[in-house]
């Protein structure tokens, strides 16, 4: 394995970084508490990834078994218990447990617990995730061919 072919050709760096305080409010807060920060963004990240951290509020749920087509999903538990499914079993990732579902993977997530958890999710390469966590939670109210539309734009394929 090698490093991929360069991207930059300068020869001397640019001041490109951004910073996210981590006192900034989330970008996004559910209906059941729920808030998403977007760390890294596609649109800010060139496509590369896209990173945000969720904060899920006791007996949250979460989405049921999926997987996608075109991205890699990754879960970096920062506090709480999260129940992730990995394919085959669920697992109570905790504290510092990462869970990496290449490409294709079958998956899901979910706070069955009574506390409170948080968790890092990377997509590699980026994909425009925003809309789809801003525009989930309406997927009741659309018709079938919207919510057929919605899913098969955001790269989500549902298994149960």
């Amino acid at each position: 394995m090698s490093y991929p072919e360069p991207r930059y050709h300068g020869e001397t760096g640019e001041i490109t970084a951004s910073y996210r305080p981590a006192g900034a409010p989330p970008e996004l807060i559910s209906p059941n508490g729920t808030q998403t920060r977007y760390l890294a963004t596609t649109a800010s990240t060139g496509g590369e990834f896209g990173l945000y951290q969720v904060d899920m509020t006791p007996k949250a749920g979460g989405p049921s078994t999926h997987f996608h087509r075109t991205i890699s999903e990754t879960f970096y538990v920062l506090d709480g218990t999260v129940r992730i499914f990995d394919g085959k079993n669920w697992v109570d990732a905790r504290r510092g447990d990462c869970v990496y579902v290449p490409t294709g993977g079958l998956h899901a997530f979910r706070n069955d617990s009574d506390e409170p958890s948080s968790m890092l999710l990377l997509f590699a390469p980026g994909a425009p995730r925003e809309e789809y966590f801003e525009k989930v939670g309406t997927v009741a109210r659309m018709t079938e061919e919207e919510r057929a539309a919605f899913f098969l734009k955001h790269d989500t394929y549902w298994t149960d």
